[in-house]
């Protein structure tokens, strides 16, 4: 048996609901100490039977409200001493709770009650206590239990060599222990992996309150941690006043430190939280706090955090200024949502900071900030057939090459799409609509390579923007755009089984652009300010035949497909600034798109098609497989992939020439636990290939891995100037039933580097999770040279978890 010691409370240092650091284990002794007895009612009923009586039964009246049955082999009335005893496997049941016992005593001089021998009670929850003998009044106020055992609905256990109810409020346990873990199935005497230990432990009802005095934690029966007094809330209280686990970091601009939360349970439906952070470098200390606040139609947040640097100087660059180099450095977070009804709700999300840097420098959290922050407020609204979305943002990058006059404010972009429920001429009837207005102090500028020599290309896109040397990303200024769709769509199938899908749309998109930038200006057109109206209609059918044929081995479909649309050209190219549809990749994904721009600040014009086939084969024993290769012609009209706009976007992308290079697809899954995908575009001249992704997924009984491969050619045109290829590989090794390691590599083949590397070792059980990490990044983007951080996270269920993190980067540039 587990030893009778230990206990602490699950949630520790306090509790705070939503976090997983509120469970506590179910402290049922109150009800142990308070479980039923022997009436004088039932004894009278019993005396007429006489002592041997078995399997009595009889139903007794405690209260008006609840009734008792009492089961036992024989029924024992001694009436010298006035006691009546149940004997031989007694069980007595109770308002939904159970006792059982070897022998139950009423004590009629003293009013008491005694169970001895193998006592075990079920309370109404679920909780089951184990003890050798109770003693307690008849009124069930005090009483007494030696050897105790609780196990909760929870999987806790709790261990105490004896305790007393006092006062109908106070529970006193000595010697006492607490686990979340399952007993050793080989040796149960064995320690478990965790437990609490305290000498004393006082549970107050009234107060809803758990003391613990003179604990200690222990890991495999070692002490490794001493509290000489703690508390936490009981079982019934789901969020109460406290001190949360602290997290540990440490990184050399900041030194060690550890963050201290303190939770304040204010209400039931709002709390705050305050941390403060001593460090070893800036001494500080950092302070936070976060406030939460639920209302009957949603909830909100505001998290602020500040400190008054004692040593500034650890965040200059190698340049000798930097953002992080001030006395006082912050930020506040906010985020709120709520439902208007149960199809509007509305929302926000802000942060501001002193500087980009700050919350990267700051930063607890092992998994970083990651590389940029959106500010926004929304409204979305879902019907049954219809889509709403607006929202304003603003957006803060923390790349060391981010500057934020360089990035846009949003007010506001909004989307709506909804689609008819009557068909009309046997087809789908659609609309979609987009709206943005967006501000943006300064241009901003990529390189492209240029062809002539003299100096640097970078410098020359620095000294002298113009459409030769570089490309604009954004331009600086306003820019308001409108556009609108409605759409038509059927699909037919004829008695041969081709598939036809015709289709119809309309377009029109109403902008104006505002920029006093000259340069600027030079990427759209060259006026300063303009407005613009384009209109694109569109027809056109797709058809698709498969072909399918049935073998021994399986089955096989062979589906050609073609597409064409007619349009009339484009019109205002590059007069439009180029804001949302710079990412252009043509592959399989979108072969037989009818606009393959990923925004709408272009259009695709003149009349194009598409063509290519599919091949599908399911293979008894053998999985699946499927293939697709295709190719895209330009028919007549005007070329919108040929023409360059701000960012050049459709140069370069295959789609530039009347016949387009060829792209692929092949997945092929020979069982459910491997599967190998790949694509590529192939040049249409000579089949070289311009892209290729490979991946591969392989799941083992204990080895799991996953490797993509990829390689780009140089797009300089828009802004790519070298060629990209590297590799990725992550494994997962069961070792064990608990243990596992984990890791992932990036190799840069262009480079002949490895730029990321992560490994680390993860342990899991029915009661205690670590996690062990170590992590390279040779491209990071806050840090020119590489970042090396170690990472560590360990929970105690029940208990909640904490964490430390470590990384040393070098210089930051501003």
């Amino acid at each position: 048996m587990w030893p009778r010691s230990a206990v602490q409370t699950p949630g520790g240092w306090g509790m705070r609901p939503g976090t997983g650091r509120g469970r506590t284990f179910a402290f049922a002794l109150a009800a142990a100490l308070a479980c039923v007895g022997v009436s004088d009612a039932s004894a009278q009923q019993s005396a007429a039977k006489g002592k041997g009586a078995t399997n009595l039964r009889s139903q007794v009246k405690v209260n008006p409200s609840a009734k008792m049955l009492v089961q036992a082999n024989e029924l024992v009335y001694d009436q010298a001493r006035e006691e009546v005893s149940a004997v031989g496997k007694v069980q007595i049941y109770y308002d939904g709770s159970v006792l059982e016992a070897d022998r139950v005593t009423h004590f009629r001089k003293t009013n008491r009650l005694e169970a001895r021998g193998n006592v075990r009670y079920q309370t109404k929850d679920g909780n089951v206590i184990y003890t050798d003998h109770i003693n307690l009044d008849a009124d069930f106020r005090d009483g007494f239990v030696q050897s105790l055992l609780i196990e909760t609905p929870e999987r806790t256990r709790i261990a105490a060599a004896s305790a007393e109810r006092r006062d109908d409020n106070i529970t006193e346990l000595r010697s006492g222990a607490y686990t979340a873990c399952e007993p050793c199935k080989d040796d149960p005497s064995k320690p478990p992996l965790w437990q609490v230990k305290a000498k004393r432990i006082v549970h107050n009802e009234k107060e809803r309150v758990i003391h613990y005095e003179d604990a200690s934690i222990e890991f495999f029966g070692v002490p490794v941690a001493y509290f000489p007094y703690f508390w936490h809330p009981d079982p019934t209280v789901k969020r109460q006043t406290g001190f949360l686990l602290p997290t540990f970091f440490s990184n050399s601009r900041t030194g060690t430190g550890v963050s201290i939360p303190y939770y304040w349970a204010l209400a039931p439906n709002y709390d705050l939280t305050v941390a403060v952070a001593p460090m070893t470098r800036q001494i500080g200390p950092l302070v936070s706090a976060e406030w939460r606040h639920r209302l009957v139609d949603g909830a909100y947040s505001i998290r602020a955090a500040g400190i008054f640097q004692q040593d500034s100087s650890a965040f200059r660059d190698a340049s000798g200024v930097s953002p992080g180099d001030r006395d006082f450095r912050g930020s506040v977070e906010t985020e709120g949502h709520f439902r208007i009804n149960k199809r509007w709700a509305w929302g926000w999300d802000a942060t501001l900071l002193t500087d980009k840097y700050f919350l990267s420098d700051y930063s607890t959290a092992a998994n970083g900030v990651g590389s940029e922050r959106t500010s926004q407020i929304y409204l979305t609204g879902q019907g049954d057939r219809s889509y709403f979305d607006a929202r304003a943002m603003g957006f803060i990058g923390f790349g060391r090459t981010d500057d934020q006059d360089q990035l846009p404010i949003i007010h506001p972009v909004l989307d709506y799409s909804r689609v008819l429920e009557q068909p009309v001429l046997g087809g789908e009837v659609g609309f979609n609509a987009n709206f943005v207005s967006l501000t943006r102090e300064q241009s901003d500028f990529d390189r492209i390579t240029a062809e002539t020599t003299g100096e640097p290309d970078a410098l020359k896109c620095l000294t002298n923007q113009n459409p030769n040397n570089c490309l604009m990303r954004g331009m600086a200024g306003d820019y308001t755009r409108f556009s609108t769709e409605l759409y038509w769509r059927r699909t037919i199938t004829n008695p041969w089984g081709v598939v036809f899908k015709p289709f119809a749309s309309g377009r029109l998109d109403l902008a104006t652009r505002d920029t006093d930038d000259a340069a600027a200006a030079a990427f759209v057109g060259g006026a300063n300010r303009e407005s613009m109206v384009r209109a694109m209609p569109a027809v056109g059918a797709e058809a698709r035949w498969p072909f399918i044929s049935v073998h021994s081995w399986g089955t096989q479909i062979i589906e050609p497909i073609g597409q064409i649309v007619v349009r009339p050209n484009e019109t205002h190219i590059g007069q439009f600034p180029n804001e949302d549809a710079q990412s252009l990749v043509f592959d399989d994904t979108n072969l037989f798109s009818i606009d393959k721009y990923s925004g709408y600040d272009r259009v695709e014009g003149g009349t194009r098609a598409n063509a290519g086939v599919q091949y599908t084969a399911n293979i008894h024993r053998f999985g699946m497989i499927n293939m697709l290769f295709g190719q895209s012609y330009h028919l007549a009209g005007k070329n919108s992939y040929a023409f360059a706009d701000s960012a050049n976007t459709g140069l370069e992308s295959g789609l530039e020439n009347d016949v387009s290079d060829y792209v692929s697809r092949i997945y092929f899954q020979p069982v459910g636990n491997i599967s190998y995908a790949a694509r590529a575009r192939f040049d249409k001249n000579n089949f070289d290939v311009r892209r290729l992704e490979l991946e591969t997924r392989a799941t083992f009984d204990k080895l799991s891995l996953a490797t993509i491969y990829a390689r780009y050619d140089a797009q300089p045109q828009i802004g790519y100037v070298e060629k990209r290829e590297g590799i990725y590989q992550t494994a997962v090794l069961k070792l064990h039933e608990n243990w596992s390691i984990f890791g992932g590599a990036r190799y840069d083949l262009n480079d002949d580097k490895f730029d990321l590397g992560l490994v680390g070792l993860n342990y899991v059980d029915e009661c205690f999770a670590a996690t062990f990490s170590y992590l390279a990044d040779y491209s990071n983007f806050q840090y020119t040279k590489p970042v090396h951080k170690i990472m560590m996270r360990v929970n105690l269920r029940t208990l909640g978890g904490t964490g430390f993190s470590t990384h040393v980067g070098s210089e930051k540039t501003n």
